[in-house]
């Protein structure tokens, strides 16, 4: 986990600097987890399970992105911090662009063609995220 390229990205306005919460991050945290508990549940749509797993893994990227002292309106740059919020590799930031490619087909162009397989690879990319930012400690309040 590298801080300097988060200064660089800060630094090119990419990223915003501001101090964490621990009221935002926790939120974040039970946010994503009640999503991602969601998303495993068959009952729901692909569609549904879809929507509830991708914004759990952004809601634990955003999480360590504002751990780290950070924020970005930007929902794609939130997942390409991860190698350096939480030392995630590249396979899984690759399945996370290719959610947020989706997300943006179905909320701009209301086109979503989602398969079973690529769900289960979106949740477990979802619980590697919630798994690596589960180990960050609350900010001081």
């Amino acid at each position: 986990m590298s801080k300097p390229e988060l200064e660089n990205l800060a630094r090119i306005g990419k990223l915003a600097p501001e101090s964490p919460s621990a009221r935002e991050f926790n939120g974040l945290l039970a946010s994503g987890n009640a999503r991602l508990a969601d998303a495993k549940r068959e009952v729901n749509s692909l569609a549904s399970r879809f929507d509830l797993a991708y914004n759990a893994a952004h809601a634990f990227a955003l999480a360590a992105l504002r751990w780290y002292g950070y924020r970005s309106d930007n929902r794609y740059l939130v997942f390409q911090s991860l190698p350096h919020t939480l030392g995630l590799d590249t396979p899984l930031w690759r399945i996370l662009s290719k959610a947020h490619e989706m997300r943006n087909l179905a909320e701009y162009e209301g086109h979503l063609e989602i398969n079973a397989q690529f769900l289960v690879d979106l949740i477990a990319a979802a619980e590697a995220v919630q798994n690596a930012a589960l180990k960050l400690p609350s900010p001081e309040p």
